[in-house]
């Protein structure tokens, strides 16, 4: 599994689609197409396109939120924040062979997420961002040093857990050290796609 992830960023399809074209151009290899408060249709516009260009460029595409949507364009996955669907529905509908990634915030939510079956766990957020409405507490590289070692004093085994939430390059090195391994990145990477690569090295 990848250890970077871009989350998409923009407030139209034009936006989106170029942000996504640029990680792409970039080098990324997993994109996780996510557009709160989008028109509909824009937005099954916008997964359509994503999941095309992520095949040309052989990365996976990954459907924030709608498991049907997900569907109906054979995405790769989805990924499902809290309040969303449940993993169980997700499996159901997707099948066995997608991608299905779960939001945690506290080790309740990641022990969930484990009994869920889910493939990956989005944890986080790391510290404050606004790209995100409703955000949950911020965990800080304390917080995730102290699940990390939770999960490991008690013998837990959880799938690939991502950091989540104002993740920047700076943040790769003290993560790692906790456990973490992968990042999802959203803000950095639509300012500057060329800092992919910089991301790339950075991560063992």
């Amino acid at each position: 599994m990848e250890k970077l992830q871009y989350i998409s960023q923009g407030n139209t399809l034009h936006e989106q689609k170029l942000n996504i074209t640029r990680a792409l151009d970039n080098g990324i290899k997993w994109i996780q197409v996510r557009w709160k408060n989008a028109p509909g249709n824009e937005l099954i516009k916008l997964c359509e396109i994503s999941r095309t260009a992520c095949a040309d460029y052989k990365a996976v595409c990954i459907i924030n939120d709608h498991v049907l949507l997900a569907h109906e364009v054979d995405a790769d996955g989805v990924h499902l924040g809290l309040n969303d669907s449940s993993v169980e529905e997700a499996r159901l509908i997707l099948g066995d062979q997608k991608i299905i990634g779960g939001t945690a915030n506290t080790i309740p939510d990641v022990l969930q997420r484990i009994q869920e079956g889910c493939d990956y766990i989005g944890l986080g957020p790391l510290r404050f961002t606004p790209t995100k409405e409703q955000l949950s507490p911020v965990l800080g590289f304390e917080g995730y040093q102290k699940m990390i070692e939770t999960l490991r004093d008690q013998s837990i085994e959880a799938p690939k857990i991502f950091a989540i939430g104002g993740v920047t390059l700076e943040d790769i090195q003290p993560l790692q050290q906790s456990g973490i391994y992968g990042v999802s990145v959203s803000a950095q990477i639509t300012k500057q796609p060329s800092i992919i690569n910089e991301f790339k090295k950075a991560m063992i």
